[in-house]
């Protein structure tokens, strides 16, 4: 059960065509109105002129503890111990940052594009003695313009995540989804999932404020099954895409292409959302290992994969959903053939030899630290990938789209440690 409240009626609807420089020095506190961003957590140096010295440690670095991209991957949302940043991917900058007087931490940050709405969760971090900023329950709506929250949502269990459309807020629980109309917070769906600690949910973005092309995907009510809900057509459609626990999923922009990743993370499999059919499966490699983000191009050519192992992986697409669905025989011709598309040279021999040796690699790699937490997507300039970590970190690269091999890396920075000049 939910409930909900504003605190500033009228509800402001979103915000479709927001500039980019709505989000610098302008958002600062009314009493800062001329300060630069860095000065929120900054100390006067001239505060104490008297030579005693300063018996009052200055605090410890906020710990990271969200990382979410926005929706077309332009921006990303970081949750702190101490608040949130916006920052920008390309050029790398931070946008602003909201950090807030009780040291309360944010668990979750979801962003609606480039708009001064966001969706904020509180939760505890860096082993500090601070409460979270909000209760966990609830999903505090923040308009940035005016720098409070302006609504709310509160349940009767923690929340794991959120995602927002321009007309829709849904809302993940441990064992339930709730979709809610955006302008009046109207609650228009409920649906019951298997445990989902990980709050494992996609939305299609589509048109501008095109309510009835909204695809959700979720976890089913079965182990390996994922559910797609087609709200234009009032159809859902069950899917048992993986053998073992589904622990990570994308959904294309327009909700056509749904990729999937189990537990023992060896296989990802592309499958179409409209009647559930496989379209095409890849392989990350040989031992298990946690996805921890899967992410589409904008065309749909391309998929970006990043686990536990260290590596982020590109694989080539043979079905993007601007094409007609091709047939399974068909793209498994494909598969053996392809330039773009590694596979093993014993493929001739797939209908005897273990599937392994006939899969389909990606086609190209980058290194990071392994046992670190990334996530990853696609970057605005042709064949760069954006990567981030919860240690701070923040690669953009590019991939060779005929030769594949190792990426090369155009840019490193530590999101939490942003230049100065921003």
């Amino acid at each position: 059960m939910a409930t909900v409240s504003s605190s500033s009626p009228p509800w402001p609807n979103p915000n479709p065509t927001p500039d980019p420089s709505d989000s610098d020095s302008s958002h600062h506190r009314g009493d800062d109105t001329d300060e630069p961003l860095d000065s929120f957590s900054s100390q006067d140096p001239n505060h104490n002129p008297d030579p005693v010295p300063d018996l009052n440690p200055p605090p410890p670095p906020p710990s990271l503890l969200h990382l979410s991209f926005n929706q077309d991957h332009a921006c990303f949302a970081v949750g702190t111990s101490h608040g949130f940043r916006i920052l920008n991917c390309d050029p790398f900058r931070e946008i602003f940052r909201r950090d807030f007087d009780r040291g309360g931490g944010v668990a979750v940050v979801e962003m609606l594009f480039r708009c001064n709405i966001l969706a904020l969760v509180g939760g505890v971090g860096g082993g500090g003695p601070d409460p979270p900023q909000y209760p966990p329950n609830k999903v505090m709506i923040w308009d940035d313009h005016q720098s409070r929250c302006i609504g709310e949502l509160s349940f009767r269990s923690d929340v794991r995540s959120v995602r927002l459309r321009r007309d829709r807020i849904v809302v993940v629980l441990e064992q339930k989804i709730f979709v809610y109309n955006f302008v009046d917070l109207k609650l228009m769906h409920q649906i019951e999932t298997i445990a989902n600690p990980k709050g494992l949910c996609a939305v299609s973005q589509g048109a501008a404020g095109g309510g009835g092309s909204m695809v959700l995907v979720c976890p089913g009510l079965q182990k390996g099954q994922v559910r797609i809900e087609h709200y234009a057509s009032k159809r859902t459609k069950f899917v048992m895409a993986h053998d073992s626990r589904i622990a990570c999923f994308a959904l294309t922009q327009d909700g056509a292409l749904l990729a999937t990743a189990s537990s023992k993370g060896t296989l990802v499999r592309v499958f179409n959302t409209v009647d559930g059919t496989l379209r095409q499966e890849v392989r990350r490699g040989a031992d298990r290992a946690e996805i921890y983000s899967l992410a589409f191009s904008s065309n749909a050519e391309w998929l970006a994969v990043s686990s536990d192992k260290g590596t982020v992986h590109v694989f080539g697409l043979k079905v993007n959903s601007g094409s007609q669905v091709k047939d399974a025989p068909q793209i498994a011709a494909e598969l053996t053939r392809s330039p773009s598309s590694p596979s093993s040279s014993l493929s001739l021999f797939k209908g005897v030899l273990p599937k392994y040796f006939s899969s389909e690699w990606s086609v190209a790699q980058f290194r990071l630290v392994e046992g670190t937490q990334y996530i990853v997507a696609f970057g605005h300039q042709k064949n760069t990938v954006v990567i981030l970590g919860m240690d701070g970190s923040f690669y953009r690269c590019q991939f060779d789209p005929v030769n594949g091999g190792e990426m090369s890396q155009l840019e490193y920075h530590n999101c939490l440690k942003p230049p100065s000049v921003f």
